[in-house]
């Protein structure tokens, strides 16, 4: 099978990249390398073709996905304090360049689209875990596009028949994940860990997260596309509760080095508590998380440490 994954030289991309060659599977990879790395493409092995493009020039779309049966669509503008400062930008890609996506799949007879989208559709959850059918109040411009992004995803499949699969990540950490002032929480921690600088949590640092190893993710997204029976949408996350604090012991208990914490207000957009349920993906598609948060913290060093130096 030929597979499209766009952004798939970015962070969740390459593995899911890595994944399907595992699998035995052609890959074309379409970035146009503003968050994405060639250098995490460098050591794969396999029938892999590299186009830099971006999803928001439609011609250059719909060339990349010539002869593809299933499409990964991670292309994306990440991140709910990034889609503060410029939420234009954030419509532009997580939008219109999904909607791009889903144009070009329906004119070249593609067979499913996967598209990644974000527990930022919620907003503060009203109950935990937090299921598909959970109501959705994002509260940032990120929120709002993956939640629309997903929408136009199944009216799609509604109008038009295209296979469509929306998957709701949480809190994805791993190796290739690098600091980003906007971006996840643990590279940010990782980045000051290895600087022996204080980390800041934004309130009390009791408030929980949902966090979820990326080779469970990329495994995830894989079985998505392949897996018939998956259609519609589906959370992916570990199915775990884990406080900033908490986040830090851990750290702590990894690296071995003495982790000082400042406290700061919270801030505009970020929720109080994340946890996911997995019943809809683990009935669907098998999805289950093997990669628990102290073992992943431990490949995700091993990598930083290698990065940084």
């Amino acid at each position: 099978m030929r597979a499209l994954v766009t952004g798939g030289a970015g962070f969740i991309g390459s593995h899911v990249v890595r994944e399907l060659l595992h699998r035995g599977h052609e890959v074309v990879v379409l970035d146009n390398l503003s968050t994405g790395f060639v250098e995490n493409l460098e050591d794969i092995q396999g029938p892999v073709q590299f186009i830099q493009g971006d999803v928001q020039n439609p011609d250059v779309v719909r060339s990349a996905m010539a002869g593809c049966a299933v499409v990964f669509h991670l292309a994306a503008s990440v991140g709910n304090q990034r889609s503060i400062v410029d939420p234009i930008h954030d419509a532009s890609v997580n939008l219109i360049g999904s909607l791009h996506v889903l144009n070009a799949a329906r004119q070249s007879n593609v067979e499913k689209v996967v598209i990644a989208s974000s527990a930022g559709i919620f907003g503060e959850p009203v109950r935990l875990p937090v299921d598909e059918e959970h109501p959705k109040d994002p509260g940032s411009p990120y929120g709002v596009t993956k939640l629309a992004a997903e929408h136009m995803a199944m009216v799609y499949h509604r109008l038009f028949g295209l296979g469509t699969v929306a998957l709701r990540y949480f809190n994805v950490y791993g190796p290739l994940q690098r600091y980003d002032a906007y971006g996840n929480v643990i590279p940010i921690f990782a980045q000051h860990v290895m600087q022996r600088r204080p980390v800041t949590i934004y309130g009390d640092g009791n408030q929980t997260r949902d966090f979820v190893n990326v080779a469970d993710v990329a495994r995830a997204t894989v079985a998505a596309g392949l897996v018939t029976k998956a259609s519609g949408v589906y959370n992916i996350g570990s199915g775990s509760a884990v406080t900033l604090n908490e986040l830090v012991q851990t750290m702590r208990d990894v690296t071995g080095i003495d982790i000082a914490v400042r406290y700061a207000d919270p801030r505009p957009g970020d929720v109080r508590h994340s946890l996911t349920s997995l019943a809809r993906a683990s009935r669907d598609f098998h999805y289950q998380p093997s990669c628990g948060l102290e073992e992943g913290l431990h490949g995700y060093f091993d990598w930083f440490a290698g990065w940084v130096n």
